[in-house]
């Protein structure tokens, strides 16, 4: 019977053989690296959140820079077209004053001119006695010359300065000497050696004058 009995190492189920280290749990594997993996997408979503929001507050900074600097130009520009507005309205005024100058006294020299013939026809005046039969002829002539020559040239603002009586004006009179007038108010002109005329209202010529005494 000792024979028909079975070894217990004869009917015993064979023991599992163990697992590779490798190959335990191959489902936690694939778990643990989506989990890196999302890991390292968060943390690639984080680092893009954070560079496209410091690049989204660079460029609002390099804009709002450029705002500031384009309404500064638009000052300056501003600024400028005012500065060339007044300038060119400066060299208009001037320009007309220069033309409305011209104008008027264009004959400046040319009344100059005239000065000394009005003066030679006052002498010739003023040497023919009126009551001399001998120049009276003359005397009329002369007159009538020089009161068309008068008033021809009054016709252009040429105008004589005979100061006779008024008070002496230093930008109209050149004094000559002082002398004692009696009956005559003090600085007054009392007589007139030379006559004085003014073009426009512009001294041409001073009269000359002798001043009573104060």
């Amino acid at each position: 019977m000792a024979n028909d009995q079975q070894k217990p190492s004869d009917t015993a189920p064979e023991a599992p053989e163990p697992m590779a280290a490798d190959a335990v749990n191959p489902g936690l594997e694939q778990a643990d690296a989506a989990a890196v993996e999302a890991d390292a997408d968060a943390t690639e979503t984080a680092q893009a959140d954070n560079a496209s929001v410091e690049l989204n507050d660079s460029v609002q900074s390099d804009l709002a820079l450029a705002r500031d600097e384009v309404e500064r130009l638009k000052q300056e520009l501003v600024e400028t077209q005012l500065r060339a507005q007044a300038e060119i309205q400066n060299v208009r005024r001037r320009a007309e004053l220069d033309v409305e100058k011209a104008h008027k006294y264009a004959l400046d020299k040319f009344a100059q001119e005239l000065l000394p013939v009005i003066d030679s026809l006052e002498r010739t005046v003023d040497a023919c006695p009126a009551d001399d039969e001998a120049t009276r002829a003359l005397r009329e002539g002369a007159e009538m010359t020089l009161n068309l020559f008068i008033s021809s040239v009054a016709k252009f603002n040429l105008n004589v300065v005979d100061p006779v009586g008024q008070a002496f004006d230093p930008e109209l009179h050149q004094a000559m000497s002082m002398v004692d007038a009696p009956g005559a108010e003090a600085n007054t002109v009392v007589a007139v050696m030379q006559k004085g005329y003014t073009l426009n209202g512009r001294l041409v010529r001073p009269a000359m004058v002798m001043v009573a005494k104060a």
